[in-house]
C-alpha cells in the first residue's frame, strides 16, 4: 500500500526557514514524479511544486518561486521541501504524494510573529 509521510512543520518568525521532509514507502519512489502541496485555512487545496523521477526537471508555482526548493533522496525514499525567507501567508497544512488524492496527513507549517 502507497503511503507517504510528511514531517518538519512548525512555529517559524517572518522571514525564518523550514524544511519538511516526505516519507514514501509501498511504492517504487524512484519511478514516480513526487509534488508538494498546501492547504491554507479556508482555501482550497494548492500545488507548490514538482519534482520528476530523477531529480532534473523541477517545477514552482510562482508564490513561492526563488524562496522555496524542492529535492528528493530515492536510495533513502524522500522527498524534501526546503522553504526560506517565509511569509505569514505560507501558514498552511503541507502534504506531498504522487498526485493530490494520494497525499498523506499534512504538517502545519505556521508562520507569525
Amino acid at each position: 500500500q502507497a503511503q507517504v509521510a510528511e514531517s518538519g512543520g512548525g512555529l517559524v518568525q517572518p522571514g525564518g526557514s523550514l524544511r519538511l521532509s516526505c516519507a514514501a514507502s509501498g511504492f517504487a519512489f524512484r519511478d514516480f514524479v513526487m509534488q508538494w502541496f498546501r492547504q491554507a485555512p479556508g482555501k482550497d487545496l494548492e500545488w507548490v511544486s514538482s519534482i520528476s523521477s530523477d531529480g532534473r526537471e523541477i517545477r514552482y508555482a510562482n508564490f513561492v518561486k526563488g524562496r522555496f526548493t524542492i529535492s528528493r533522496d530515492n536510495d533513502r525514499r524522500i522527498l524534501y521541501l526546503r522553504m526560506n525567507d517565509l511569509k505569514p501567508d505560507d501558514t498552511a497544512v503541507y502534504y506531498c504524494g504522487k498526485i493530490r488524492d494520494e497525499r498523506g496527513q499534512g504538517t502545519q507549517v505556521t508562520v507569525s510573529s
